[in-house]
């Protein structure tokens, strides 16, 4: 039996959606390294000596720079040569990455496991097409979800009916959205990245996911992340909030020039790198409980 609203619980939500207090805030550290890699007269030694003020995050990125993943030969010991290596976007992909896993961790296991692999996937797929700073592609995807974290976080009740009607009207949890909320998850995300001043390139991955057409300005990016979701919800790592794996949009598909053989060797090497990332992430859960907390400028 479906469930309905009236309009006047519709505009309950939606009025919650926009108080400010509805959306999480990044942390003061992030956000302010999130505007410097924004500007290009910033130095990556100015970028390094802030990182370096907040321990957990420069062991963060020490550990990173240091991990099998880079492959860098000999251990690099300083923040600001981390930066310098690691480049601007992925620093700042770091310090993303590092917040959303310790949000979504707590909260909603299965669906940090599910952007965990949609980012996996990304990447595999940037790197095979050659594409510039596939660690920002990879962002977008761990991020691609995150309207639905703060429907979650901030909307129990419209949240608990979205359950109901998944099961109960053997729906997706995006039909559910749409049909009863009149708003999608997609649309959350693309507010919230407004509210945290993210560029474009995250932003419209995350806004057109699941319509990589609307895409204006980074259609590859939004393909890709489109692409990625679609595998990821295929493969059954993780949860993404409903049983159903979204259609596969075949302009997005060819936009990649990926064929119907490469499916094989792409799964195999996101499977790879599934492994360390996820590995990575246990250590820097870890590495943050053991931390003293962070010291302010």
């Amino acid at each position: 039996m479906a469930i309905e609203w009236d309009e006047e619980k519709i505009a309950g939500f939606r009025e919650k959606l926009r108080q400010t207090k509805a959306l999480p805030t990044l942390p003061g550290i992030v956000s302010k390294l999130t505007q410097m890699v924004e500007d290009p007269s910033v130095s990556a030694d100015r970028i390094g000596r802030v990182i370096a003020k907040d321990q957990i995050l420069a062991a963060k990125l020490l550990k990173l720079v240091n991990s099998a993943f880079y492959g860098f030969p000999g251990r690099i010991s300083t923040v600001s040569s981390a930066v310098i290596l690691l480049g601007f976007n992925v620093v700042r992909s770091l310090v993303l990455s590092a917040s959303i896993f310790e949000a979504m961790e707590k909260t909603v296991v299965g669906l940090w496991e599910h952007s965990l692999g949609c980012a996996a996937i990304a990447n595999v797929i940037a790197r095979r097409l050659s594409i510039n700073d596939p660690e920002e592609i990879s962002t977008a995807a761990l991020l691609h979800d995150i309207g639905k974290v703060v429907i979650r976080e901030n909307l129990a009740e419209e949240a608990a009916v979205l359950d109901e009607a998944i099961l109960g009207e053997n729906i997706s949890l995006y039909e559910a959205e749409q049909r009863i909320l009149k708003i999608n998850h997609t649309q959350v995300g693309q507010r919230l990245c407004r509210h945290w001043n993210l560029p474009d390139r995250l932003a419209e991955p995350i806004a057109y996911h699941h319509e990589p057409k609307k895409s204006a300005n980074h259609y590859v990016s939004t393909a890709i992340v489109h692409v990625a979701d679609v595998l990821v919800r295929a493969r059954g790592f993780g949860f993404g909030g409903d049983k159903w794996v979204p259609a596969l949009d075949h302009n997005a598909w060819a936009a990649l020039t990926l064929r119907e053989d490469d499916l094989p060797g792409l799964i195999a090497e996101a499977e790879e790198v599934l492994v360390e990332l996820r590995g990575f992430s246990f250590e820097i859960q870890n590495l943050g409980e053991k931390c003293p907390p962070a010291i302010e400028s």
